[in-house]
C-alpha cells in the first residue's frame, strides 16, 4: 500500500509529493489542484523502470517493458492515495495499459533525479 512520505521540497510552481511501498514509488508534480506530471518506479527494487505522464507531452516509459500485472498491482497499491490525486493517475495508468505498443523506451535503464534517491 502505497504511503506519503513528507518533507519532499517542491518544485513551484508545482507541488512534489512521493509515495512509496515494497513495489512501486509513486512521484507527484500538482499545480493548482491538477496533477502535471508523476513518474511511476515499479520494480523489486523500484529503480528499473519508470513509467512517466507529462501533462504536455504526454506518456513515455523508461527501462525495460512493463510486466502485464504491474496495473494490476498498482490498482491494489493505490487505495491508500488521497482522493485529489489517485483518480487522475489510475486513469492515466489504465489508458497506457490500453495503448502499451504506440509508447516507446526512451532508455534501457531509468536514472532518478538525486532528490528522488
Amino acid at each position: 500500500m502505497l504511503k506519503e512520505i513528507h518533507g519532499v521540497a517542491d518544485d513551484p510552481p508545482a507541488r512534489r509529493r512521493w509515495f512509496h511501498d515494497d513495489y512501486f514509488d509513486l512521484f507527484v508534480w500538482q499545480a493548482d489542484d491538477e496533477v502535471t506530471l508523476f513518474q511511476l518506479c515499479y520494480g523489486v527494487d523500484s529503480s528499473d523502470r519508470a513509467l512517466v505522464w507529462d501533462k504536455s507531452r504526454g506518456f513515455f516509459h523508461d527501462g525495460p517493458p512493463a510486466p502485464d500485472d504491474v496495473v494490476t498491482r498498482f490498482d491494489d497499491a493505490a487505495t491508500a492515495l488521497p482522493e485529489d490525486i489517485r483518480g487522475e493517475i489510475r486513469e492515466k495508468i489504465h489508458e497506457f495499459a490500453g495503448r502499451r505498443l504506440a509508447v516507446t523506451s526512451r532508455r534501457r535503464q531509468f536514472r532518478r533525479a538525486a532528490w528522488q534517491r
